[in-house]
């Protein structure tokens, strides 16, 4: 039998999950210079809660104070040392600190269809492993909020999973914090279901649709494909939600009239530093996010570039699109 997310017995989560905070994010302010340049401040995510453990970044830019990276736990709102003093000077617990990118001039920012993004990149190419959202105003480009969660697999042993773990996100150094956070996807679904209505954008008695926002990823792979797999083995409905996005790569080329082919790529045309550790998902997410930002700031029209009509049948709306 097929459940949908909000049919999930909360018995999924673990307690901690059950008092997550979801506070907004400070104000955030995208700013270009005349020459298109940006100024950028953010920092690398760690998962380590012992503060002499984390590396110092080797990609800083321009930051206005002191970087500290996010504290991972935090965002799961299971931090247990926020009274810890030597945690919280090492520690960003805040995350309008996280990602903050100046603008001077928004003389050619547009009216867009929609009040709000939702930045999505998935991590995990077996099961899912990681879902995180950036929340992005559309009319200040201010990001809003942030939603993250790593999920646990259902499918595989728990063998799989530590080698599976120990390779995609060991490497990076937050095979530890995913350990100690992940939950089943239809849990981390309930949680963002409960954030999306929080900030009004969804009500499941309206028929389960966003409000006046829409996702936003770097490929259709995220929606199109991962999604779709990932209820079918988490024997779940496919949430309405996710029947239109919009790939910002397609948005790109027909707006600079380039073809792009990945995250690295625009950021590299656009100037912008590549920032945190690539395939975190959560550092990843902000990436395209700045680049979301630059794109709007130049003025371009985000618009939904891909509707489902079936899980078998997606329509492309953009007859100039990467392929």
């Amino acid at each position: 039998m097929y459940r949908s997310a909000t049919a999930i017995s909360r018995s999924f989560l673990p307690r901690a999950a059950y008092s997550l905070s979801f506070g907004s994010l400070s104000s955030i302010t995208l700013s270009v210079s005349p020459f298109r340049t940006l100024s950028v401040s953010a920092s690398l995510s760690t998962t380590q809660h012992d503060p002499s453990s984390t590396p110092i970044p080797s990609n800083k830019t321009n930051t206005i104070g002191r970087w500290k990276p996010m504290c991972l736990y935090y965002t799961h709102g299971m931090c247990t040392m926020l009274d810890d003093t030597a945690h919280l000077e090492k520690f960003n617990h805040s995350c309008s600190e996280e990602l903050r990118v100046h603008v001077a001039e928004l003389k050619n920012k547009r009216s867009q269809e929609f009040d709000y993004f939702l930045v999505l990149d998935l991590e995990g190419k077996v099961e899912i492993l990681e879902f995180p959202v950036v929340l992005v105003d559309a009319k200040t480009l201010n990001v809003v909020d942030l939603f993250h969660r790593f999920v646990r697999p259902s499918k595989m042993s728990e063998q799989r999973i530590n080698e599976y773990i120990e390779g995609k996100y060991g490497q990076l150094g937050v095979d530890r914090v995913w350990h100690d956070t992940a939950i089943p996807f239809e849990a981390v679904l309930q949680n963002f279901e409960d954030w999306l209505a929080q900030h009004r954008l969804w009500v499941k008695e309206q028929g389960g649709h966003l409000d006046r926002a829409a996702f936003v990823t770097c490929g259709n792979w995220d929606v199109k494909t991962k999604i779709p797999q990932q209820c079918t083995v988490s024997k779940m409905k496919l949430p309405s939600y996710f029947m239109e996005w919009i790939n910002l790569k397609d948005v790109y080329l027909n707006f600079y009239k380039r073809r792009a082919t990945g995250m690295t790529t625009m950021m590299r045309e656009l100037q912008l530093p590549l920032l945190g550790s690539h395939h975190l998902g959560i550092d990843d997410a902000k990436n395209i996010t700045r680049v979301l930002q630059r794109m709007l700031a130049d003025g371009a029209l985000i618009q939904i570039t891909a509707r489902r009509h079936s899980l078998e049948k997606v329509e492309f709306l953009f007859e100039n699109r990467i392929r």
